[in-house]
């Protein structure tokens, strides 16, 4: 009979979800297996000229499916299915939907099928704007800072902007939903089996980073707060919650329906869900006071503290600071970048905007070369843009960009600031252009930085995860010289899965907490980028410049002021 417990770390990212079927002794991945999204890459339910950017739940129902099935099958299937212990999910967030009395989105009840509004509202859903202004606004009537535990500013990328949108926008939502829940509680309950919304376990982290959840309110702010934001709102707080749960504690176990769709037993343990760059700090082995960086479309950037530490502190202008969010016991802080990877996707595209509308009618090749070619070149353009920028002269640096594509997550949030760049002249190429964004993306990572340092919340070194930090050498050496700090990539290639691994070992009780699970399971790093001295100079004089040009975005974006006129 084998010892050998393994467990299933699962990861929901923007545009697809994985699964990783890891061995709890050592950390080892068996197998792993990757799903995309099939209604979002359609573009389905999606308005990008107006941040409109929804899921569908059937695309993360066929994603779990799928990948743990996969996983299973390429690890040697009925063989090593016993041996499964534990299943932990990671999602991105703020990711919510309305949902029933039975807990299930309004998107898989009749009449909701093909309704946006019923469906997930992704993080980088901007259409509430206008809704996280009256939040901010309307928290200042209390003697209670409601907001204090977020930085002190609401995002139109958190829970309550989406809910209050969502009833204005569509009165049939209001009347179909029972309660709201974020990606990262439906997944695991759905698992379990659950069929009374009352009994979904609610994630601290989600909960206490963009749902206003505080241990010092007693759960959620009191009805007023809601009532007198919008009528809309009345009794909203009651469909909810009071009680958190960290991410080491089991929601439950495995369902038979589950159990025989997946070809597990119903004794598989499955742990409470949390956000994925929460889950991939731990994954990435993350230590007190240094900023694990999750660099994927969008940045999010945990440290972790001391409780006592931070004992009567408040970081301003962050993503919220809440106990447990990240390692139970711990101060969990979080900030972020609204696009990081986007903003090169974003210049891939617009520079391949030939190869997108035109080659297939070229007269030359027929259409089948044509796409091939299409798809080679593509995969080539951001690693010789990277080569040709690295190779560039400093002293030839005109340009300067603003990495705000679409907008600004930390310090400060403010989803309304648009990007910018300066210095153009007919001297710039497509190189120079990409070195001006990567090096906006990196003074953007400078920003959050600073503001735990001004705060007084030391960063001791920076633990880079995600796609671009394993892929682009460029531009890690540059947030390297820009931060003047050294980086750490972790070696884990699926590292916020690698983290809800962790967890699903914790919550199946093979370790008795997170920090046995990471020495344990942790495979530590690969490479680490070492700030060149040469650089900091430079960097330093142009970070001032991203500064006073970010000043002066802000300054005009504002409705009353208009920047043309003196």
């Amino acid at each position: 009979m084998s010892t050998a417990n393994y467990v299933i770390g699962v990861d929901y990212g923007s545009d697809s979800v994985r699964s990783v079927l890891v061995d709890t002794a050592n950390g080892k991945e068996l197998a792993s297996s990757v799903f995309l999204y099939p209604r979002w890459q359609k573009g389905l339910y999606c308005k990008p000229a107006v941040n409109q950017f929804r899921q569908h739940p059937l695309d993360y129902i066929e994603g779990l499916t799928h990948t743990i099935k996969d996983c299973i099958a390429k690890a040697g299937g009925a063989e090593i299915a016993h041996l499964i212990k534990g299943i932990s999910v990671d999602t991105t967030g703020s990711s919510p939907v309305a949902v029933d009395a039975t807990g299930t989105p309004l998107a898989l009840t009749k009449g909701f099928e093909e309704n946006p509004n019923a469906m997930f509202v992704l993080w980088k859903d901007h259409t509430s704007v206008k809704e996280a202004a009256e939040i901010n606004e309307h928290a200042t009537k209390f003697s209670t800072n409601y907001l204090k535990y977020v930085g002190g500013i609401y995002s139109s990328e958190w829970f309550w902007s989406k809910l209050l949108h969502i009833l204005r926008v569509d009165s049939t939502i209001k009347k179909g939903a029972a309660s709201w829940v974020e990606h990262c509680d439906w997944i695991p309950f759905l698992l379990c089996g659950g069929k009374d919304i009352k009994e979904m376990k609610r994630s601290r982290c989600a909960a206490g980073h963009k749902a206003l959840w505080a241990e010092e309110f007693n759960g959620l702010p009191p009805e007023d707060f809601f009532s007198t934001l919008d009528p809309l709102l009345a009794g909203f707080r009651a469909k909810l919650f009071n009680d958190t749960y960290t991410s080491d504690v089991s929601a439950g176990t495995l369902s038979e329906e589950w159990a025989t769709k997946l070809g597990l037993n119903t004794d598989v343990v499955v742990g409470v869900g949390a956000f994925d760059a929460h889950m991939g700090a731990v994954g990435g082995q993350i230590e007190p006071y240094y900023l694990s960086k999750v660099m994927g479309t969008s940045t999010c950037d945990i440290l972790v503290a001391p409780n006592q530490d931070l004992d009567g502190k408040l970081i301003n202008g962050i993503c919220g600071q809440v106990n447990g969010s990240v390692i139970p016991g711990m101060a969990g802080l979080e900030a972020g970048q609204s696009a990081f990877g986007d903003v090169y996707a974003w210049f891939k595209n617009l520079i391949s905007w030939p190869l997108n509308h035109l080659l297939t009618e070229s007269d030359v090749i027929d259409e089948a070369t044509a796409n091939a070619l299409k798809a080679e070149l593509e995969g080539k353009i951001i690693a010789n843009l990277s080569k040709q920028a690295a190779a560039l002269q400093d002293d030839d640096y005109a340009e300067l960009a603003i990495d705000w594509l679409n907008g600004r997550r930390t310090p400060d949030a403010n989803q309304e600031l648009k990007g910018a760049i300066t210095g153009l002249g007919l001297g710039t190429d497509a190189p120079r252009f990409f070195r001006a964004l990567a090096a906006a993306t990196c003074f953007g990572a400078k920003a959050i930085v600073d503001r735990f340092k001004e705060q007084g919340v030391p960063v001791k070194g920076i633990i880079g995860i995600g796609g671009v930090a394993k892929k682009s050498a460029y531009i890690m050496q540059m947030m390297a010289d820009v931060l003047e700090m050294p980086i750490r990539i972790h070696r884990f290639e699926h590292t916020c899965a690698l983290g809800a691994a962790m967890f699903a070992a914790v919550a199946a009780g093979i370790y008795p907490n997170i920090e046995a699970a990471m020495v344990a399971m942790g495979t530590g790093f690969e490479k680490e980028y070492k700030p060149n001295i040469k650089k900091q100079k430079l960097y330093r004089q142009h970070y001032q410049q991203y500064l006073g040009l970010g000043r002066y975005l802000e300054k005009y974006n504002k409705k009353d002021v208009k920047p043309y006129l003196s």
